[in-house]
């Protein structure tokens, strides 16, 4: 199999993107709440809104998942197109 500079290149920035993902995935806080947070068992969903929770996407927190979100699409996608080319 002939590796085109095409394919070098988008492993390259595979490469770029998952080490980046593994960078801010490892510097967000962890969740006290956890999967029983998630199921309600905190019952952390009947709290009312606070000043912090509106306006939980302008922290750095809000940041850091925004950027984990966007690298995991562009990880996922990457991904498909490496293993069709």
């Amino acid at each position: 199999m002939e590796m085109t500079f095409a394919y070098m290149a988008l492993s390259g920035v595979y490469l770029l993107v998952s080490v980046a993902l593994v960078i801010i995935i490892l510097s967000q806080k962890k969740k006290s709440a956890g999967l029983g947070g998630a199921m309600g068992g905190m019952g952390s969903s009947a709290a009312p809104q606070t000043y912090w929770d509106k306006n939980k996407g302008r922290s750095l927190e809000g940041t850091l998942h925004r950027y984990t979100k966007v690298l995991g699409a562009i990880f996922i996608i990457l991904s498909l197109i490496l293993t069709i080319v």
